[in-house]
């Protein structure tokens, strides 16, 4: 359920981004793009949440 939200979030930030742009730069929205780059960007989260370790730290008391 994590990695579904993850993408279903990315996609739609991430679309919503690309919307915004390219109205405000006066260029055609192209869907196909930020579908493509929210994938990317999702797929780059994944890998960092693998790569950064989760200790917790201590408490000092």
């Amino acid at each position: 359920m994590q990695f579904i939200m993850t993408f279903v979030w990315s996609f739609l930030l991430i679309t919503t981004l690309n919307y915004v742009v390219s109205s405000v730069n006066a260029v055609p929205f192209d869907f196909g793009l930020g579908a493509i780059v929210s994938v990317v960007f999702a797929v780059m989260l994944f890998m960092m949440s693998a790569v950064l370790p989760e200790e917790t730290l201590p408490d000092y008391e």
